[in-house]
């Protein structure tokens, strides 16, 4: 009776049972890059994304949804990059005179830009994405045909869990 209450150590079963568990691989496809389709860039950011709807993502998303997701990140370009334009322009009449501050405006307006559209990007997944498997976010990539950076929306495809794996 006296060895009622006490409790032992399974140590070594508990021990190769988490050995032989070993994570499931995740496949996830490659990312799908939408670059920048517009005939103005500033700072690596283009003026437009196009709305045309990649093949990959068909029977994830609705192309309606797609093209209205890249509408309003367009919307957003569309309402901040004249003024960043305008404001490069007089940076870069002033830059002698003002020994390149008058860059700092446009920079900073760039940046204001940035995280519009990262906000934006973040509602959209919160939103829709996030519960058909999809993660969108702007990034930072090398140009294709040259040295420069430029900016672009990468469509992630988040990893499926076994939900029905026993813990």
């Amino acid at each position: 009776m006296a060895d009622f209450d006490t409790i032992y150590e399974l140590e070594d079963e508990e021990d190769e049972r988490v050995a032989s568990e070993e994570p499931l691989p995740r496949h996830c496809p490659e990312p799908v890059v939408m670059r920048g389709a517009g005939h103005i860039t500033v700072f690596g950011l283009s003026n437009r994304f196009d709305t045309e709807f990649p093949s990959v993502l068909t029977g994830k998303v609705a192309p309606e949804e797609f093209k209205t997701s890249i509408s309003r990140v367009n919307a957003c370009l569309k309402k901040n990059l004249p003024v960043n334009v305008k404001w490069l322009l007089c940076g870069c009449l002033c830059c002698c005179c003002t020994v390149g501050c008058s860059l700092w405006p446009v920079i900073c307006l760039n940046k204001r830009t940035r995280r519009s559209i990262q906000k934006l990007l973040e509602w959209e997944n919160n939103r829709l994405y996030h519960k058909l498997g999809l993660h969108w976010k702007l990034s930072k990539r090398k140009c294709e045909s040259s040295n420069m950076m430029e900016y672009v929306i990468l469509i992630e495809f988040l990893p499926k869990y076994p939900i029905f794996r026993p813990d």
